[in-house]
């Protein structure tokens, strides 16, 4: 049975990965809720799963003209250094606080897609 949650979780990471939303909003809690994988083992695999997702949808995107390369290098280097800087920080935090913090953060995300789908249907 969990090779079919493995399944799952990837086949849900690529179509967030593939839209440009980020594949581990999906992939992580998955993994973590439903395939009984350690949050920081989950995210170790997040990461690693991004690497070819971003580069299809990259080459996708960029095909399509979506991509402005002199924007996305204004936010990439800081991008790079904040995320070196807080991986780091992930690998000395407790798995608990791992979980609670990125439970948090999805809560947020649906508070805010919340708000704009109900605004949406106002007009």
């Amino acid at each position: 049975m969990s090779f079919y949650l493995y399944v799952l979780a990837g086949i849900a990471g690529g179509i967030l990965g593939g839209m440009g939303m980020g594949g581990g909003t999906a992939l992580i809690p998955i993994l973590s809720v439903l395939c009984g994988v350690g949050q920081d083992v989950a995210q170790g695999v997040n990461l690693l799963s991004f690497l070819p997702m971003s580069l299809v949808a990259l080459s996708v995107h960029a095909r399509k003209g979506l991509v402005k390369r002199a924007e996305a290098l204004s936010f990439s280097v800081p991008a790079l250094l904040t995320s070196a800087l807080f991986s780091a920080l992930a690998v000395a935090l407790p798995t608990a606080l791992l979980k609670t913090a990125f439970g948090g953060f999805l809560i947020l995300l649906a508070c805010f897609r919340l708000k704009s789908v109900l605004n949406f249907q106002k007009r």
